[in-house]
């Protein structure tokens, strides 16, 4: 096949124990997944319907690299979250499968210009340009199932400069990770290689230009790093 232009390279991520690579499609995310962070955000809890955006797959941040202070925004903040790589997809997905499709789990920050997201709000407007910039998705490598089965309980936290910013357990969800597969499934056809972050507990706050970074999702996997 030939092509008008070089072909862009394939996002991935390290896997944990391996020298293969997760490649990345695409990177759905949750919101509103943790009550205390929908209160904090002054948005009601919903328990009976999930809210879902994107990012680009090519806004994963890898191997440790430096995060890049965005542009265009004064009021950056973190949003811990874990994450789940799937091996398989589908439309439709039954609730009671929706595991079966699970490669393995990481943690990630879904970095927010907070100012343009609360700018879009005021006006009734999509704000994607809050989420889905440059380098919004630092994460961490996967720990495959096989080596961590599937987590139901697991401390999820982060400190910025040494300090305590966020920290809940996974187990407080509104919506569990086979209920976030089997809802995606409904809206989107899932394939290999996508990723899912699966909301934020509260806390979320500014980081500025040095900050380094510490998150954890306990017995699983860490991701540190450094704003550039």
């Amino acid at each position: 096949m030939n092509y008008v232009i070089p072909v862009p390279a394939v996002p991935s991520l390290p896997v944990a124990g391996s020298s293969a690579r997760f490649p990345v499609h695409r990177i759905y995310c949750i919101g509103r997944n943790y009550a205390e962070h929908a209160q904090e955000m002054g948005a009601a809890v919903e328990r009976t319907q999930p809210m879902f955006f994107t990012k680009p797959a090519d806004a994963v941040v890898t191997d440790g690299a430096d995060v890049p202070y965005p542009s265009a925004t004064q009021d950056l903040h973190h949003e811990v979250e874990m994450v789940v790589a799937l091996a398989h997809g589908g439309r439709d997905i039954p609730l009671e499968q929706a595991l079966d499709c699970v490669f393995g789990y990481g943690v990630g920050l879904d970095l927010t210009r907070r100012d343009l997201q609360a700018a879009a709000k005021a006006k009734g407007h999509p704000w994607d340009v809050a989420k889905g910039f440059d380098h919004s998705a630092p994460v961490s490598a996967l720990q495959p199932v096989a080596a961590v089965g599937h987590p139901q309980s697991a401390r999820l936290s982060l400190e910025v400069n040494g300090t305590p910013r966020q920290q809940a357990d996974i187990a407080t969800m509104i919506f569990p990770v086979a209920a976030i597969i089997a809802e995606l499934s409904k809206l989107w056809a899932l394939q290999p290689g996508d990723l899912i972050f699966t909301g934020t507990p509260a806390g979320v706050a500014a980081l500025a230009r040095g900050d380094r970074f510490r998150a954890e999702l306990a017995g699983i996997a860490l991701l540190e790093g450094r704003i550039g």
